[in-house]
C-alpha cells in the first residue's frame, strides 16, 4: 500500500462557516464544492479536509446526523508563537493558550465556528527532569 494523501472529512451544521474559518486564518484553499460539501486542501504537507453539512444523504444513514465532536485536527507547525500571536490579531478564538508541556511538546488550541478544535503543536527538547 502507498498512500498519496490524508484527508479528514468532518460532519458540521454550517459548512460555510467552517470553510470560512479554515481559508481566511489556516491557508486552506477551495479544491471542489456543492451543495453541503466542499473540500479543502494545502500545498504543504498538511492534510486535506472534507466538510459535509449534517443529514446529507451523501452519507450512510447512521452517520448523517452525527457531528464533528470530541475530535482534534493537531496541525504540527513551526514558529508556534507567531502563529498564535497572527492568529490572535486576526480576531481569532484562542481557547487554549499557548503552553509546553515536560516531554517537549509546545502547543495551543482555537476553535472553528462548528465547534472543531484545530490544535497546533511545535516540538522541543524534553525539560522535565524525568527526560534529562
Amino acid at each position: 500500500m502507498q498512500i498519496t494523501a490524508s484527508t479528514v472529512s468532518l460532519t458540521v451544521d454550517d459548512v460555510a462557516a467552517s470553510q470560512r474559518f479554515f481559508t481566511t486564518h489556516l491557508g486552506y484553499t477551495e479544491r471542489a464544492a456543492a451543495d453541503g460539501f466542499v473540500s479543502l486542501s494545502r500545498d504543504d504537507a498538511a492534510m486535506d479536509i472534507v466538510l459535509l453539512a449534517r443529514g446529507t444523504a451523501v452519507l450512510p444513514a447512521g452517520q448523517r446526523d452525527q457531528h464533528a465532536s470530541g475530535l482534534i485536527l493537531a496541525l504540527t507547525t513551526t514558529g508556534i508563537e507567531s502563529e498564535e500571536k497572527r492568529l490572535r490579531a486576526e480576531g481569532v478564538e484562542i481557547t487554549m493558550p499557548l503552553r509546553e508541556e515536560p516531554w517537549g511538546e509546545r502547543l495551543f488550541q482555537v476553535t472553528d465556528p462548528n465547534g472543531v478544535i484545530v490544535q497546533f503543536v511545535e516540538w522541543g527538547a524534553p525539560s522535565g527532569p524525568e527526560y534529562a
